[in-house]
């Protein structure tokens, strides 16, 4: 069974998705584009620019972000503007006419790049999405196993506890994404190993959920930034030895791998190897822009985890749909099916499904709800 650990599905962009208002969704996506991969340009000329003129330089939290009048366009794109002047992000593929995602627009991609099954992950520039989440998964349990949500810089508030328990209780969310970009909404004035948070690690240890947590580089977006949360992380892991984590969008390349090779510090490499650990192979939606299919940069980088980590510790992941701005759906994962030769065909089957499906008990499910 194919799985892809990482899609999405999500309601148009230009309403709340779930959140309590218009306006706190388009900030959630603004801090997004602040540091995306995707192409920013200047609308009059098609000059491209960076994602920076959305913040002020050295102010990396929600106070920082510039008022640039964030509207959700048409085509895949953000628009906005600064002083007078229009810009837009290509964040979305530009065959997606409107931002929106339902249900049967994965499921059409999947059966197209014969992919079996769906992770749908979360991310509040998506939307508050637990209950959207359920309503695919329930509708599409063959296809889709959903993970929850959190507000993760107040998961230890009761509130918090409650929607938790709602989401797994009640809507039947089988993970937890857990993001740490999202702690710019209070100014990262906690963190996410803060005794404070035992309430919520507790609650997430005693329920039995992986964690799917993507490890952005809070507060400075600098690699010694990275490598804090990293080693944070780790002793996070171990004081929570039966929480099984996923690492999301893998290791930073930036960071660690432009040579074409990985080299982490020995902190890092401890971490990804904690015995609770797994970790996304998913290159084109940040590298796409820069390396053509079918990304021999990114092969080599997986042939160096392999051989540093091991096939059973990766998991493949697209992060359909926004990957298509920069590659097919099938290309996401034909560079790793087609082209990964170094890779033997049972670790290529634990790769793109085999240990999820372990994790999230995906054909267990699939076989208990036809019996």
């Amino acid at each position: 069974m194919i799985i892809d650990c990482h899609a999405h599905v999500f309601q148009h962009w230009a309403d709340p998705c779930g959140h309590p208002s218009r306006e706190i969704h388009r900030t959630y996506i603004q801090k997004v584009q602040t540091r995306t991969s995707a192409c920013v340009y200047r609308a009059r000329d098609g000059a491209r620019v960076s994602g920076s003129v959305l913040y002020r330089p050295g102010e990396n939290g929600w106070s920082g972000l510039q008022d640039v009048d964030l509207r959700v366009g048409n085509y895949g794109r953000l628009d906005f503007t600064i002083d007078g002047e229009d810009y837009y992000s290509q964040y979305m593929p530009v065959a997606m006419q409107q931002i929106v995602a339902p249900p049967e627009l994965m499921l059409t991609q999947m059966t197209y790049a014969q992919v079996d099954h769906a992770v749908l992950q979360t991310g509040w520039g998506y939307g508050a999405m637990n209950d959207y989440n359920a309503f695919a998964q329930n509708q599409y349990p063959d296809k889709f196993t959903a993970m929850l949500n959190v507000d993760e810089p107040r998961a230890y508030t009761d509130a918090a506890l409650r929607e938790f328990d709602r989401a797994h209780r009640q809507l039947g969310l089988r993970a937890v994404y857990f993001s740490l970009d999202a702690f710019a909404r209070y100014d990262f004035d906690i963190e996410f190993h803060d005794p404070r948070m035992d309430a919520f690690w507790s609650k997430v240890d005693a329920a039995g959920l992986p964690v799917f947590f993507e490890a952005t580089a809070i507060p400075d977006y600098t690699t010694a930034s990275y490598v804090r949360s990293i080693v944070a992380l780790h002793r996070l892991m171990d004081r929570y030895r039966t929480i099984k984590w996923v690492l999301v969008m893998g290791p930073p390349v930036g960071a660690f791998g432009l040579s074409g090779s990985w080299e982490f510090p020995d902190e890092v490499l401890a971490a990804y190897r904690h015995d609770n650990m797994l970790v996304e192979v998913m290159f084109p939606i940040t590298w796409g822009d820069k390396w053509d299919y079918p990304y021999p940069e990114a092969q080599r980088l997986i042939e160096d985890l392999r051989n540093k980590l091991g096939a059973e510790k990766l998991v493949w992941g697209s992060d359909m749909p926004n990957v298509e701005r920069f590659c097919t759906y099938r290309q996401s994962i034909d560079y790793v099916r087609r082209y990964c030769g170094f890779l033997t065909a049972a670790e290529k089957d634990r790769i793109l499904g085999g240990t999820i499906d372990t994790l999230l008990g995906v054909s267990a499910r699939i076989q208990a709800g036809r019996a």
